[in-house]
């Protein structure tokens, strides 16, 4: 069970990963970083909707994996595409170094945090 501390340290750590991409765009001056944020917010989605859909009330366990898998492949693309994307955005010289690595950094701790909420305050299934 979660407590209070729990919620505040996430809270703290959510708080630093935004700061990190606002930080990225607004030192620079080039606001191409905050796609980050979008791509992180958008990542855990498509585990949540393919856990939904998948039927937890099968026997078999096989039956659902392949919308499961489905949905962790897509997540893992967003994740990919969160470092991915300010990479080749510096690689292309529309961002600066410090700006990427401002933004990767920042944009890795939003989805952590948000990956570790999910795990923390997740409802335990009963049989």
């Amino acid at each position: 069970m979660a407590g209070l501390k729990t919620i505040i340290a996430l809270s703290f750590v959510l708080a630093i990963g935004f700061l990190l991409v606002i930080l990225s765009a607004a030192l620079f001056k080039n606001y191409l970083t905050l796609l980050v944020v979008a791509t992180y917010v958008i990542a855990p989605l498509p585990n949540w909707i393919c856990g939904r859909a998948a039927n937890p009330d099968d026997f078999m366990e096989s039956s659902g994996s392949g919308v499961i898998d489905f949905g962790r492949f897509l997540t893992g693309f967003f994740v990919v595409m969160g470092i991915a994307l300010p990479t080749l955005l510096w690689h292309s010289a529309q961002i600066d170094g410090g700006a990427a690595a401002m933004s990767i950094v920042g944009g890795l701790l939003i989805y952590g945090t948000i990956m570790s909420f999910t795990l923390f305050f997740q409802e335990e299934q009963e049989f």
